[in-house]
């Protein structure tokens, strides 16, 4: 457990420096294998970064954070190769190191994210998920830091918005707006888990889960193939028929088009063997792939379902553009970057308002990919400070919880949330059979839902290399 010596709690956002960052990462094997859009994944490796920063006038300490570099999800272009990908994310991280360190002055926690952001996304030799990518991970540890230097959790850090969020990069935002949505931020102690449906998992398990767990909500993947996508939603309706309370989204992943999502569409509203899961339907994600998403206008299919989208939110604009276009929800994700999730929530809360109508627009919380750990528990706190209900959270299910960490590590992270974590054999995994996450704990502790580290000298130093196979498209 990381200290910091005592301090009076700061009525401004104070100014840090950046002295370290150092980048690691870890294998991660997969217990099955898991398929989204046309990408087969069987391992991918995590990325660990530890930030050390001087806190002006008070102390120097040391913020972690991690996150999964996942295969062609960032950059799908196919003429790259999944281990292209996945070191396209180990040199975004790179770029974001030399460019947070370039500056030796203070600044504030959001104040380093906007210099840092604009030099990575401007220079134009990555593509914009995966420039922000380097950004967005680095920022949850400056901010793990941050809150640990000033002995705050991250609730009350963000309540007093001690990064000092601003409207520097969303000139349709206020000042006043993000401070009064920060300081109204109260999120519940346990949030619903919906499990993800990957294209290649077993139907007869997902029913056994549902009446093991009370799983309450799903997220199922469809792969652009509108009649093999509905074959298979027909039966995912039947288990829906047969179960109580249960809801559903759909995650299209950038395979469809226009006319082909109007054919899947029409037939959820109209076949009587898809009407289960058609009433329990709360939005489809991401239909449309991200180059076309923001100039296609969704138009009247709109008109009875909701659309969210997730690979398509590259830029800070691209949420208001992609409203323009007909689409009322965009997706948190850390990997994206927690501040432009938390930027996005406002916009959800200012558009609400003016439309009259809550809940019409809304950010959602999906990541498969968060593992056991740091990862999981600052997406997921983040997730339930923007108020979300239910989030995507069945990555350790891929992995069995901290399978391939030293057991201390393991041990540490279930000390310091039992709420959150338990024992499962000879392994630690997230605490799910209730269908839900116990998450008061991310709360409590000092720093970024942090609490404890990982083993840091079992990690192996980043390094911009070819992956072994594993991986296939």
């Amino acid at each position: 457990m990381r200290a910091a010596r005592s301090i009076d709690a700061p009525v401004t956002a104070p100014r840090l420096r950046l002295l370290e960052i150092d980048l690691f990462e870890r294998r991660m094997d997969f217990t099955h294998p898991f398929r989204f859009g046309t990408v087969t994944v069987r391992w991918a490796p995590q990325a660990f970064v530890r930030v050390t920063a001087e806190v002006e006038g008070r102390t120097i300490a040391t913020g972690a954070t991690a996150e999964m570099m996942m295969p062609k999800w960032f950059d799908k272009r196919p003429h790259l190769t999944p281990e292209e990908t996945i070191d396209e994310l180990r040199q975004s991280l790179v770029a974001a190191r030399g460019h947070y360190l370039s500056s030796s002055g203070f600044d504030t926690a959001f104040g380093h994210h906007e210099r840092g952001y604009r030099a990575c996304t401007g220079d134009g030799d990555l593509p914009q998920l995966v420039a922000a990518f380097g950004p967005a991970v680095i920022d949850k540890a400056v901010l793990d830091a941050l809150f640990v230097a000033c002995e705050i959790n991250t609730l009350d850090g963000l309540r007093k918005n001690l990064p000092g969020i601003g409207a520097g990069l969303t000139p349709d935002v206020d000042d006043a707006s993000i401070r009064s949505f920060l300081a109204a931020l109260a999120p519940n102690d346990r949030i619903a888990l919906r499990w993800t449906v990957g294209m290649l998992d077993d139907l007869g398990d997902l029913e056994r889960r549902i009446a093991a767990t009370g799983l309450k909500f799903l997220k199922v993947k469809v792969g652009g193939d509108a009649a093999a996508d509905l074959g298979r939603l027909r039966a995912i309706a039947g288990i829906l028929e047969r179960a109580e309370d249960v809801r559903v989204t759909l995650d299209a992943n950038e395979q469809y088009d226009s006319g082909r999502l109007r054919v899947l569409c029409d037939a959820l509203g109209r076949d009587a063997a898809l009407a289960p899961l058609w009433r329990r339907l709360l939005y489809i994600e991401q239909p449309l792939a991200r180059d076309d998403t923001l100039s296609i206008a969704l138009g009247g299919i709109a008109d009875d379902v909701a659309f969210v989208i997730d690979e398509a939110d590259g830029s800070y604009d691209a949420f208001p553009r992609a409203v323009e276009a007909g689409y009322r929800g965009v997706s948190s994700k850390s990997c994206k970057g927690l501040y432009k999730a938390l930027l996005n929530a406002v916009r959800a809360e200012s558009l609400n308002r003016t439309a009259g109508a809550p809940g019409r627009y809304f950010v959602t919380a999906e990541d498969l990919t968060c593992q056991a750990g740091l990862a999981v528990q600052q997406d997921t706190a983040l997730a339930a400070l923007l108020g979300v209900e239910h989030v995507e959270r069945n990555g350790h299910h891929y992995v069995d919880g901290f399978r391939g960490a030293p057991a201390a590590e393991a041990q540490a992270f279930l000390a310091a949330h039992p709420d959150l974590y338990a024992e499962n054999g000879n392994t630690v995994v997230l605490e799910t059979r209730r269908g839900a996450l116990a998450i008061g704990s991310l709360f409590t502790t000092h720093g970024f839902a942090s609490g404890a580290e990982p083993d840091w000298p079992s990690l192996s130093p980043l390094s911009i290399t070819s992956a072994p196979e594993g991986v296939s498209s």
